[in-house]
Protein backbone atom coordinates (compact mmCIF):
# COMPACT_ATOMS: atom_id res chain seq x y z
CA UNK A 1 0.00 0.00 0.00
CA UNK A 2 1.22 3.50 -0.88
CA UNK A 3 1.36 6.39 1.60
CA UNK A 4 0.30 10.00 1.04
CA UNK A 5 0.64 12.42 3.97
CA UNK A 6 -0.70 15.59 2.39
CA UNK A 7 -2.89 18.35 3.80
CA UNK A 8 -4.05 20.75 1.11
CA UNK A 9 -4.81 24.41 1.83
CA UNK A 10 -8.58 24.46 1.24
CA UNK A 11 -11.56 22.28 2.25
CA UNK A 12 -12.56 21.78 -1.38
CA UNK A 13 -9.11 20.50 -2.34
CA UNK A 14 -8.91 18.09 0.60
CA UNK A 15 -12.29 16.51 -0.16
CA UNK A 16 -11.50 16.44 -3.87
CA UNK A 17 -8.22 14.60 -3.25
CA UNK A 18 -10.00 11.83 -1.36
CA UNK A 19 -12.35 11.26 -4.29
CA UNK A 20 -9.63 11.74 -6.92
CA UNK A 21 -7.56 8.96 -5.34
CA UNK A 22 -10.54 6.59 -5.62
CA UNK A 23 -11.22 7.55 -9.23
CA UNK A 24 -7.53 7.22 -10.07
CA UNK A 25 -7.39 3.68 -8.74
CA UNK A 26 -10.67 2.75 -10.40
CA UNK A 27 -9.29 3.93 -13.75
CA UNK A 28 -6.35 1.53 -13.39
CA UNK A 29 -3.67 4.17 -12.80
CA UNK A 30 -3.34 4.02 -9.03
CA UNK A 31 -2.74 1.52 -6.24
CA UNK A 32 -4.14 1.00 -2.76
CA UNK A 33 -3.33 4.12 -0.78
CA UNK A 34 -3.44 5.44 2.78
CA UNK A 35 -3.67 9.21 3.01
CA UNK A 36 -3.50 11.50 6.06
CA UNK A 37 -4.64 15.10 6.18
CA UNK A 38 -5.74 17.81 8.60
CA UNK A 39 -7.63 20.93 7.58
CA UNK A 40 -5.94 24.22 8.49
CA UNK A 41 -9.37 25.87 8.72
CA UNK A 42 -12.77 24.92 10.10
CA UNK A 43 -15.49 23.70 7.77
CA UNK A 44 -18.62 21.59 8.01
CA UNK A 45 -18.86 18.51 5.81
CA UNK A 46 -22.18 16.73 5.35
CA UNK A 47 -22.56 13.14 4.22
CA UNK A 48 -23.69 12.61 0.64
CA UNK A 49 -27.40 12.20 1.44
CA UNK A 50 -27.59 14.61 4.41
CA UNK A 51 -30.00 17.56 4.31
CA UNK A 52 -28.14 20.70 5.26
CA UNK A 53 -31.10 22.36 6.98
CA UNK A 54 -31.56 19.36 9.26
CA UNK A 55 -27.93 18.79 10.18
CA UNK A 56 -26.28 22.22 10.21
CA UNK A 57 -26.83 25.52 12.00
CA UNK A 58 -26.48 27.56 8.84
CA UNK A 59 -26.87 30.94 10.54
CA UNK A 60 -24.09 30.14 12.99
CA UNK A 61 -21.87 28.94 10.16
CA UNK A 62 -22.53 32.08 8.13
CA UNK A 63 -21.82 34.29 11.15
CA UNK A 64 -18.56 32.44 11.88
CA UNK A 65 -17.70 32.28 8.15
CA UNK A 66 -17.42 28.50 8.30
CA UNK A 67 -18.15 26.96 4.86
CA UNK A 68 -20.41 23.95 4.35
CA UNK A 69 -19.30 21.22 1.94
CA UNK A 70 -20.61 17.79 0.94
CA UNK A 71 -18.45 14.68 0.64
CA UNK A 72 -18.87 11.82 -1.82
CA UNK A 73 -19.46 9.14 0.85
CA UNK A 74 -22.32 8.50 3.25
CA UNK A 75 -22.36 8.89 7.00
CA UNK A 76 -23.23 11.86 9.16
CA UNK A 77 -22.28 15.51 9.35
CA UNK A 78 -19.01 16.51 11.05
CA UNK A 79 -16.98 19.61 11.75
CA UNK A 80 -13.45 19.61 10.37
CA UNK A 81 -10.49 21.73 11.40
CA UNK A 82 -7.24 21.89 13.38
CA UNK A 83 -6.94 19.05 15.86
CA UNK A 84 -8.99 16.61 13.76
CA UNK A 85 -6.83 14.06 11.93
CA UNK A 86 -8.31 12.52 8.79
CA UNK A 87 -7.32 9.28 7.10
CA UNK A 88 -8.41 8.01 3.69
CA UNK A 89 -8.02 4.36 2.68
CA UNK A 90 -8.44 3.27 -0.94
CA UNK A 91 -8.78 -0.52 -1.01
CA UNK A 92 -9.10 -2.97 -3.89
CA UNK A 93 -12.33 -4.96 -3.86
CA UNK A 94 -11.55 -7.61 -6.47
CA UNK A 95 -9.79 -10.62 -4.99
CA UNK A 96 -10.23 -9.40 -1.41
CA UNK A 97 -13.08 -11.29 0.33
CA UNK A 98 -12.66 -9.15 3.48
CA UNK A 99 -14.13 -6.13 1.67
CA UNK A 100 -16.56 -7.79 -0.74
CA UNK A 101 -19.62 -6.34 1.05
CA UNK A 102 -20.33 -3.19 3.07
CA UNK A 103 -20.75 -5.04 6.40
CA UNK A 104 -17.58 -7.09 5.87
CA UNK A 105 -15.65 -3.95 5.00
CA UNK A 106 -16.90 -2.16 8.10
CA UNK A 107 -15.87 -5.05 10.33
CA UNK A 108 -12.48 -5.53 8.67
CA UNK A 109 -11.40 -1.89 8.67
CA UNK A 110 -12.81 -0.92 12.05
CA UNK A 111 -11.16 -3.81 13.88
CA UNK A 112 -7.78 -2.90 12.38
CA UNK A 113 -8.27 0.74 13.34
CA UNK A 114 -9.33 -0.21 16.85
CA UNK A 115 -6.26 -2.38 17.41
CA UNK A 116 -3.97 0.34 16.09
CA UNK A 117 -5.39 2.97 18.46
CA UNK A 118 -5.32 0.57 21.39
CA UNK A 119 -1.63 -0.02 20.76
CA UNK A 120 -0.91 3.72 20.82
CA UNK A 121 -2.82 4.11 24.08
CA UNK A 122 -0.91 1.30 25.75
CA UNK A 123 2.38 2.83 24.72
CA UNK A 124 1.76 6.47 25.48
CA UNK A 125 2.73 7.62 28.94
CA UNK A 126 1.46 4.52 30.76
CA UNK A 127 -2.04 5.25 29.54
CA UNK A 128 -2.46 8.73 30.99
CA UNK A 129 -2.04 11.77 28.76
CA UNK A 130 -1.94 15.27 30.20
CA UNK A 131 -3.13 18.24 28.18
CA UNK A 132 -3.03 22.00 28.59
CA UNK A 133 -6.14 22.50 26.46
CA UNK A 134 -9.32 23.38 28.41
CA UNK A 135 -11.35 21.64 25.69
CA UNK A 136 -9.74 18.22 26.08
CA UNK A 137 -10.31 16.22 29.27
CA UNK A 138 -7.56 13.94 30.50
CA UNK A 139 -8.64 10.31 30.13
CA UNK A 140 -7.46 7.13 31.80
CA UNK A 141 -6.84 5.40 28.47
CA UNK A 142 -5.25 2.34 30.05
CA UNK A 143 -8.54 1.40 31.72
CA UNK A 144 -10.71 2.61 28.84
CA UNK A 145 -9.68 0.71 25.70
CA UNK A 146 -11.25 1.77 22.40
CA UNK A 147 -14.33 -0.10 21.20
CA UNK A 148 -16.32 -0.17 17.95
CA UNK A 149 -19.77 1.33 18.47
CA UNK A 150 -22.66 1.53 16.06
CA UNK A 151 -21.48 0.46 12.62
CA UNK A 152 -18.33 2.57 12.18
CA UNK A 153 -17.67 4.63 15.31
CA UNK A 154 -14.70 4.27 17.62
CA UNK A 155 -15.32 5.22 21.22
CA UNK A 156 -13.82 5.24 24.69
CA UNK A 157 -16.62 3.48 26.56
CA UNK A 158 -19.58 5.53 25.30
CA UNK A 159 -17.68 8.65 24.15
CA UNK A 160 -17.08 8.87 20.41
CA UNK A 161 -13.71 10.01 19.05
CA UNK A 162 -13.82 8.65 15.50
CA UNK A 163 -16.48 8.53 12.79
CA UNK A 164 -16.10 6.74 9.45
CA UNK A 165 -17.80 6.20 6.10
CA UNK A 166 -17.24 4.44 2.79
CA UNK A 167 -17.99 4.73 -0.92
CA UNK A 168 -17.70 1.82 -3.30
CA UNK A 169 -17.07 1.49 -7.01
CA UNK A 170 -16.63 -1.67 -9.07
CA UNK A 171 -12.92 -2.32 -8.45
CA UNK A 172 -12.03 -0.08 -5.50
CA UNK A 173 -13.61 1.52 -2.45
CA UNK A 174 -12.74 4.43 -0.24
CA UNK A 175 -13.04 4.10 3.54
CA UNK A 176 -12.26 7.30 5.38
CA UNK A 177 -12.76 8.88 8.76
CA UNK A 178 -11.66 11.23 11.50
CA UNK A 179 -9.84 11.14 14.82
CA UNK A 180 -10.57 13.88 17.32
CA UNK A 181 -7.18 14.52 18.92
CA UNK A 182 -7.23 18.03 20.38
CA UNK A 183 -10.23 19.56 18.65
CA UNK A 184 -12.34 22.54 19.78
CA UNK A 185 -15.24 20.36 20.94
CA UNK A 186 -17.60 23.17 22.08
CA UNK A 187 -17.54 24.57 18.54
CA UNK A 188 -19.27 21.43 17.27
CA UNK A 189 -22.41 22.13 19.29
CA UNK A 190 -22.45 25.72 18.05
CA UNK A 191 -22.31 24.83 14.35
CA UNK A 192 -24.12 21.49 14.09
CA UNK A 193 -27.69 20.52 14.88
CA UNK A 194 -28.50 17.31 16.68
CA UNK A 195 -28.17 14.62 14.00
CA UNK A 196 -31.33 13.42 12.27
CA UNK A 197 -30.07 9.85 12.67
CA UNK A 198 -27.99 8.61 15.57
CA UNK A 199 -26.52 5.29 16.74
CA UNK A 200 -28.31 3.48 19.55
CA UNK A 201 -25.52 4.08 22.04
CA UNK A 202 -25.87 7.88 21.76
CA UNK A 203 -29.21 7.90 23.64
CA UNK A 204 -30.04 11.40 22.38
CA UNK A 205 -27.05 12.93 24.18
CA UNK A 206 -26.00 16.41 23.01
CA UNK A 207 -22.69 16.76 21.22
CA UNK A 208 -20.75 17.85 24.30
CA UNK A 209 -21.87 14.73 26.21
CA UNK A 210 -21.22 12.35 23.32
CA UNK A 211 -17.78 13.17 21.92
CA UNK A 212 -14.25 13.35 23.30
CA UNK A 213 -10.67 13.99 22.26
CA UNK A 214 -8.03 11.27 22.29
CA UNK A 215 -5.32 13.63 23.55
CA UNK A 216 -2.71 11.68 21.61
CA UNK A 217 -0.06 13.00 19.18
CA UNK A 218 -1.05 12.84 15.52
CA UNK A 219 2.33 11.37 14.57
CA UNK A 220 1.78 8.40 16.89
CA UNK A 221 -1.62 7.72 15.33
CA UNK A 222 -0.17 7.97 11.84
CA UNK A 223 2.68 5.61 12.67
CA UNK A 224 0.28 3.01 14.07
CA UNK A 225 -1.96 3.15 11.01
CA UNK A 226 0.98 3.01 8.61
CA UNK A 227 2.11 -0.15 10.35
CA UNK A 228 -1.25 -1.90 10.50
CA UNK A 229 -1.92 -1.20 6.80
CA UNK A 230 1.64 -1.76 5.60
CA UNK A 231 1.78 1.69 4.05
CA UNK A 232 5.51 2.35 3.92
CA UNK A 233 6.18 3.37 0.33
CA UNK A 234 5.48 7.00 -0.53
CA UNK A 235 3.10 7.73 -3.39
CA UNK A 236 5.35 9.09 -6.13
CA UNK A 237 2.68 11.09 -7.96
CA UNK A 238 -0.80 12.32 -7.13
CA UNK A 239 -3.91 12.47 -9.30
CA UNK A 240 -5.36 15.74 -10.53
CA UNK A 241 -7.69 17.03 -7.83
CA UNK A 242 -7.93 20.70 -8.77
CA UNK A 243 -10.47 20.28 -11.54
CA UNK A 244 -12.68 18.15 -9.27
CA UNK A 245 -12.42 20.80 -6.55
CA UNK A 246 -13.49 23.53 -8.99
CA UNK A 247 -16.21 21.56 -10.76
CA UNK A 248 -17.74 20.00 -7.65
CA UNK A 249 -16.56 20.90 -4.16
CA UNK A 250 -16.52 24.66 -4.64
CA UNK A 251 -20.04 24.71 -6.07
CA UNK A 252 -23.24 25.30 -4.12
CA UNK A 253 -25.19 23.08 -6.51
CA UNK A 254 -23.17 20.16 -5.07
CA UNK A 255 -22.60 21.24 -1.48
CA UNK A 256 -26.15 22.49 -0.84
CA UNK A 257 -27.98 20.11 -3.18
CA UNK A 258 -30.09 18.62 -0.35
Amino acid sequence: MKLLDLSLPTPAENLAMDEALLDWCESGHGEETLRFWESPEYFVVVGYANKVELEVNRLACETAKVPILRRCSGGGTVLQGPGCLNYNLVLQIEGNPQVETIPKTNEFVMERQRKAIEGVMEYWSNGVVETDSPNTPTLQHSITPPVVRGHTDLALSNLKFSGNAQRRKRQFLVFHGTFLLNFDLPLIAKLLQMPSKEPDYRHNRPHEAFITNLNLPAERIKAALREVWGAHQLLSEIPDHRSLADEKYRRDDWNLKF
